[in-house]
């Protein structure tokens, strides 16, 4: 005999979709609604209280600070690869100066 599974237990946060769809994309809504929901780190003041107001606006909870940034996460690999490009230019810059 089959042992009874809890329900929902497989399709997490995508089981109000039921049978649509398919398990591909539900699992893929899932895992996007798990990162988004969990909680992360403040760019100002470092606590893990930042929360999504609205699509890539984010916002933390103990200081305030309010910024946008991806659309399920604060900060995408894209932005952290642009933000690193133009941190190199600012120290070629003050090299330059120097």
């Amino acid at each position: 005999m089959a042992t009874k599974r809890r329900k929902g237990y497989k399709t997490r946060s995508a089981g109000r979709f039921g049978a649509r769809y398919g398990r591909k994309i539900r699992k893929l809504v899932a895992d996007i609604e798990e990162e988004m929901k969990r909680p992360h780190k403040c760019p100002q003041c470092a606590h893990l209280k930042v929360k999504r107001i609205s699509t890539a606006i984010w916002q933390c909870r103990k200081c305030g600070y309010t910024f946008a940034g991806g659309t399920y996460v604060p900060q995408t690999s894209a932005g952290r690869i642009s933000a690193r490009a133009v941190q190199r230019s600012f120290e070629e810059a003050e090299t330059e100066e120097q």
